[in-house]
């Protein structure tokens, strides 16, 4: 390792580690792949350099920026050989925004990854391989988020430029000034400039973070609002939602009923009559779902979102589901459906589900879970302990709702042992 070599005339970070590499060290690198945080991945003597904006089969050069236990990050400095399936950057700010990860890489190609990625989490966390269908493209690849939120800091001085916008790449607290931003909406773009001056002109500016909303009125026209108290709408085919613009909801709603159709046909089986939706937050798999089921028990641990999930029901005219405010473990402990009769939806936060709501699940044995992870990760840890369990996986679907990002939404569908 060339931890000898020294870089003149600048001077690392206080905390900086200086092995293996100096700081600011140059390397001419051959990417072999990316991680499932969109990095690339390059390999020194066996030691692993991460460099983001690159794609694999690229040499690059890169610049080491901080040395980690087991690995090394590093910035990019110029691809030497590119992809074929490098492209050119819609976004001016693409590699110094943290927000996209592939905006160099084509759309097609973005997919395939996603789509790689998901098998080979599922191969190395729970040894298990298991064919993953492609991933679901987004019929809009640009202008498709329907909620931004810029953060700012406070400026030292009054004279002093304050950026708005997003956390730097690879950097843990440096904002960037985004001006405009090509995967949020347009009615978002055009309300962002306003936003941003009046936010500038406030006095006594303390730093936080900016909500922009594109909601939806009773024409189908989008606007948007800045109040995290406003009451906003989404739709979903024919189904209306209302929440609070600050709480959350699936920010693209270009693939939202072709996301919501899949988990209905994986829901849905000739035996199976009764819904449980855990994680059901104002009710967006419950209410669409609840016309193809005799009942549906949904359960949120926020009571403001059971509160929209029940308003949002009678508004659609659905009254064969009920909502309870409790966490996702307690759902189980006053449902008396045939379990032989019953399909689980599971749509857990970023960490999965917790141990204590898996136990419940796998004592209640239900003909069919359909698992809905925005963090293939945590879905497959308890992928490895449902199978253990006795379920059978039968399908996994990825969607990508965040072109251009790092992030992919997957579905696993399971069905329950018999007992």
């Amino acid at each position: 390792m060339p931890a000898s070599l020294l870089t003149i005339g600048v001077r690392p970070p206080k905390k900086f580690r200086p092995e293996p590499f100096p700081y600011h060290h140059e390397l001419t690198l051959h990417i072999d792949s990316l991680t499932n945080l969109g990095m690339g991945v390059a390999r020194v003597d066996g030691w692993v350099v991460f460099v983001p904006h690159c794609l694999p089969g690229e040499t690059v050069r890169a610049r080491i920026y901080r040395n980690e236990k087991n690995f090394s990050q590093a910035d990019l400095i110029e691809v030497v050989t590119p992809s074929p399936d490098r492209v050119t950057p819609a976004c001016s700010l693409f590699g110094e925004c943290g927000g996209c990860q592939y905006q160099h890489l084509s759309y097609e190609a973005q997919l395939a990854w996603k789509t790689r990625q998901v098998a080979e989490l599922m191969k190395h966390m729970a040894g298990l391989t298991f064919p993953v269908n492609p991933c679901h493209p987004s019929p809009q690849q640009w202008g498709y988020r329907s909620k931004i939120t810029p953060h700012y800091q406070k400026p030292r001085s009054a004279e002093e430029f304050m950026p708005i916008g997003f956390l730097a790449q690879g950097r843990r607290s440096q904002i960037l000034d985004v001006p405009q931003c090509p995967i949020a909406m347009k009615e978002i773009n055009e309300a962002l400039p306003a936003v941003r001056e009046a936010t500038r002109l406030r006095p006594g500016k303390k730093g936080g973070t900016l909500l922009l909303r594109a909601t939806i009125d009773e024409q189908n026209q989008r606007h948007v609002t800045t109040d995290n108290n406003a009451v906003v709408t989404e739709v979903c085919g024919t189904t209306r939602f209302d929440f609070l613009a600050g709480e959350f909801f699936q920010n693209n709603p270009f693939i939202l009923e072709e996301f919501v159709g899949y988990v209905t046909k994986q829901a849905r089986l000739p035996e199976t009559q009764f819904l449980i939706d855990a994680y059901c937050g104002s009710g967006l798999f419950a209410l669409c779902l609840a016309p193809h089921f005799q009942q549906v028990a949904a359960v949120e641990v926020s009571e403001a979102a059971v509160d929209w999930a029940r308003k949002n029901a009678e508004k659609n005219g659905i009254g064969n589901a009920t909502f309870l405010a409790a966490s996702a473990e307690a759902i189980f402990q006053g449902i008396t459906y045939p379990a032989r009769e019953t399909t689980v939806v599971i749509d857990p936060p970023r960490k999965g589900c917790t141990p204590e709501f898996l136990d419940q699940l796998i004592a209640f044995a239900p003909r069919r879970v359909v698992y809905v992870s925005c963090d293939p990760a945590t879905q497959v840890r308890d992928l490895a302990i449902l199978t253990a369990a006795g379920f059978t996986l039968t399908e996994v679907q990825p969607f990508d709702l965040f072109p251009h990002t790092r992030h992919v939404e997957n579905i696993m569908t399971f069905d329950g042992p018999m007992k």
